[in-house]
Parts: structure tokens; C-alpha cells; sequence
């Protein structure tokens, strides 16, 4: 496996440097189910916040990065399946992917339950406020 770093991912899905995201497409291409790259979830997480901060990417966006990030045979996601259940949980609901995968994370760890004091994260994700 190879690692990937979060600014290889942003030249791949941002598009705006054409030399760099030229020599990202063909290193991604390179990348075989054999030999495949790695994501780590903290490089899932911090690509999600450039491309959302920087590049404006809305909801949908956010969306086909995961798509694509977990449907391609030469990428693998760290804990695909946690990621995977979070972004079912993002696409059903109407709160951040952060709060998604911290309640897809903490069911997957065995957690009877997590708190929050986030209203919406709690009634869309199955979190439970304190008290």
C-alpha cells in the first residue's frame, strides 16, 4: 500500500492546478487493487475541510468525494465500512460528516451510546444529549 497525503487527494478533486492534478490522475491511475493507496481517516477528514472551506465544495460534492473514495478498487479508506455507515447516515440526514462519523465510529467501537450537545446531531445520528 501507498500512502496518500491530503494534498495529493486535493489536486485530484479540486482540478485547479492542471500540471499537478495531471501528475495526481496518473499516479491515482498507477494504483492497482495489488499495490493500492491508503487514506487515512485523518486525511479523509482533513480533505473534506479543503475542499469545503477553500474550494467551496457543497453537500453534494462532499458526497461523490466519499463515492469515490470508497467505490475505487486501487483506494483504500481506513475503517471503509465505519465511513461507509457515516456516509449513509450524511446522505439520510441533515448534519455535518464529522458528526456522522464520530456516531458511525463509536457504534463501531462497541459504544452503548454517545453524548453531545448538539441538538441536531443527537436527533439525526442517534446521539443522545447528556443528563
Amino acid at each position: 500500500m501507498i500512502g496518500l497525503d491530503t494534498n495529493v487527494l486535493v489536486r485530484f478533486f479540486a482540478l485547479d492546478d492542471p500540471l499537478q492534478h495531471s501528475r495526481t490522475e496518473k499516479f491515482i491511475r498507477s494504483l492497482s487493487s495489488v499495490e493500492p493507496g491508503w487514506v487515512s481517516l485523518p486525511v479523509l477528514m482533513e480533505l473534506l475541510w479543503v475542499m469545503g472551506s477553500v474550494y467551496r465544495f457543497d453537500r453534494a460534492g462532499t458526497i461523490t468525494i466519499l463515492d469515490q473514495l470508497l467505490s475505487r478498487q486501487e483506494i483504500v479508506v481506513e475503517q471503509s465500512e465505519t465511513v461507509y455507515k457515516a456516509l449513509q447516515l450524511f446522505i439520510s440526514g441533515n448534519v455535518d460528516f464529522p458528526d456522522c462519523l464520530i456516531a458511525a465510529s463509536a457504534k463501531a467501537a462497541g459504544c452503548t451510546r454517545t453524548v453531545t450537545f448538539d441538538r441536531r446531531a443527537a436527533r439525526e445520528t442517534g446521539m443522545q444529549l447528556p443528563g
